[in-house]
């Protein structure tokens, strides 16, 4: 590829501005608009690009290839119906703050607003879920603006961003500079917290008698899950980390109460509604965390940290607001309170410690074995975890087998565990494994899908046989959509209106062990406890080309526990009509 300064085509200088960037993968799909680009994409040594099946598998790929790296994950598509197909893992990239950059082609310059064939606005329809989003139409920004894009997506709070680039830019002469600085006036996020914010959240944290860290996603984006232990153990606060954040925190750290929320554990939600402090660590005070918001945690002052301030008390007031980077605000308040334990002050939670480790032991994960004997998604999943163990990746689908994988596989490590949190998306699984196994191809990457979510996606099964991408697939097979039947058989009398999804082993449509056979994979099922660690043990086995098991589990298990969408906190069952018994007067 050319040099600074050289005479290249507008595609030409797209390319090696990507290289510049240090794009090392590309999940996309060539057409007419980005066509141009896809010529000098083949010459390159540094990039390499995946085919993948359809747009938006580009997408959740770009998202799971982040979120397990740390670095911006980079989506192309053409114009059009290519360009509207990523909308998804965009929108979904934008709830969850994921770093990525999706490179669209439009049509020629001339062309736009005239309805030309395979022309769409992508700029106008992403604008609300893109960190930001460029229109490219003179080739000499092409460099510039593919530098903005990157510093842009993986700065502050990470994001998409869209780089839309009409294909008379791809196609026009044009110069070579790549930028040797980047001027951004109005975008300066703020990662260093103010001190006297920092002194003023020391002493509430000394002051108070049952404090709480809850631990957002932020901490996992900022890389900040060694800063969290060290506060943590420093100060014996109790933790919680939610859906985003799991592996922040070891699951099995004496002090982790575990996920809060909606489905989260008993010792968590009650910690929280307990508690006479948050200190909130990179977490956004969401309706899946919170419940009924005018009755979460009603004693409690709050402490927000977070890099955007727009989240600082959106949804909860917040006592103390810190604008600044997860990892900069936990080393600050360890410094702080080191000193004041150096001037004799402490805080004295001890009480408090024991009333949430004694919810924590009286109302334990768990589940009940299926009656009629056949197999607990549950247990696949506890013997998933521990027979892939901690080091390796689990991707998961949406609904019950997410929160079944989340509360079950047992997560030590951060970028572990990669999920639709915020936009909940189902279909994300196979692709984000696809993508986080090319950016980690040492790690063993498992998606754990449901039978539900892996039919919207499952195509891409073709792209990791054909580029050696070998992903291991658990599909959670109860051949329903589980969580809207969950919620059927809760709240609408049992009447199962369209949830039936026809897995079964009658006459199974698809056959999903033939499918992963026609995919150019390896297809194993199991519908029996006895011979659940033989068959995971057979897929961990095999590191030449993609598997997927078969899990035929029980239609009927539940997720527990639950808090009603829209209720109390207060209102949570760890199991059908069995709520947790909580005196006044217990702390």
């Amino acid at each position: 590829m050319s040099e600074q300064g050289s005479t290249v085509t507008g595609a030409q200088s797209l390319v090696k501005s990507l290289e510049n960037a240090g794009v090392t993968d590309i999940f996309g799909i060539p057409g007419g608009a980005i066509l141009p680009a896809y010529d000098p994409l083949m010459d390159s040594t540094q990039i390499r690009h995946v085919l993948v099946r359809h747009e938006q598998a580009a997408g959740h790929a770009a998202q799971g290839y982040a979120a397990a790296t740390g670095k911006v994950g980079v989506c192309m598509a053409t114009s059009g119906p290519g360009a509207t197909n990523l909308v998804t893992p965009i929108a979904d990239a934008y709830m969850d703050s994921v770093p990525m950059v999706a490179v669209t082609g439009q049509v020629g310059k001339s062309l736009i607003g005239t309805d030309a064939f395979q022309e769409a606005d992508i700029r106008g329809i992403t604008m609300p879920i893109t960190k930001h989003s460029f229109l490219v139409t003179e080739a000499e920004d092409l460099p510039r603006v593919v530098a903005e894009a990157f510093h842009i997506a993986s700065t502050g709070r990470p994001g998409p961003v869209l780089v839309d680039v009409t294909k008379s830019v791809l196609q026009a002469t044009t110069t070579f500079q790549w930028p040797t600085e980047i001027t951004l006036p109005g975008y300066r996020p703020v990662t260093r917290p103010h001190s006297k914010q920092i002194r003023e959240a020391a002493r509430m944290m000394l002051g108070a008698r049952k404090p709480v860290l809850y631990v957002g996603g932020g901490v996992i984006r900022s890389r900040a899950s060694k800063e969290l232990r060290a506060l943590a153990e420093f100060t014996g606060i109790p933790v919680v980390t939610t859906l985003m954040a799991r592996g922040a925190f070891p699951d099995s750290h004496v002090q982790h109460l575990g996920m809060p929320g909606m489905h989260g554990t008993v010792a968590a939600v009650m910690g929280l509604q307990r508690a006479d402090l948050i200190i909130s660590i990179g977490a956004r005070f969401d309706d899946r965390v919170t419940g009924n918001l005018d009755s979460f945690a009603p004693g409690a002052m709050v402490i927000h940290a977070d890099i955007d301030p727009a989240e600082i008390g959106k949804n909860r007031h917040a006592d103390v607001p810190i604008v600044g980077d997860a990892k900069e605000v936990l080393v600050d308040l360890l410094h702080t309170l080191q000193a004041e334990k150096a001037a004799g002050h402490e805080g004295d939670y001890e009480e408090w410690i024991d009333f949430c480790a004694g919810n924590k032991k009286r109302y334990p994960l768990g589940y009940d074995k299926p009656a009629d004997g056949s197999l607990a998604p549950q247990y696949v999943i506890e013997r998933l975890g521990k027979i892939a163990g901690p080091e390796a990746i689990y991707a998961s689908g949406v609904g019950q087998h997410q929160m079944w994988a989340t509360h079950f596989v047992g997560f030590e490590n951060p970028n572990t565990w990669l999920n639709s949190g915020g936009l909940g998306t189902m279909g994300y699984s196979v692709p984000a494994a696809m993508g986080a196994k090319v950016g980690m191809p040492d790690s063993t990457v498992w998606a754990i899908d449901g039978d539900g979510c892996f039919q919207m996606t499952n195509q891409e099964l073709a792209t990791c046989a054909i580029n050696n991408i070998p992903i291991k697939v658990a599909i959670i097979n109860n051949e329903v959509l589980g969580m809207v039947r969950q919620w059927q058989t809760l709240f609408y009398n049992e009447r199962y209106s369209n949830t039936d999804l026809h897995t079964g082993p009658a006459r199974p449509i698809p056959d999903f062990v033939k499918l992963a056979d026609a995919y150019g994979c390896v297809g194993l099922s199991c519908d029996s406890e006895a011979d659940v660690d033989a068959t995971i043990e057979k897929a961990m086995e095999i590191n030449d080309q993609p598997v997927v098991v078969d899990f035929r589990v029980n239609k009927d298990a539940m997720v527990w526990p639950m808090v009603a969408a829209g209720t109390s906190n207060d209102d949570i069952k760890y199991a059908r009509d069995m709520a947790p018994k909580f005196d006044e007067d217990d702390i």
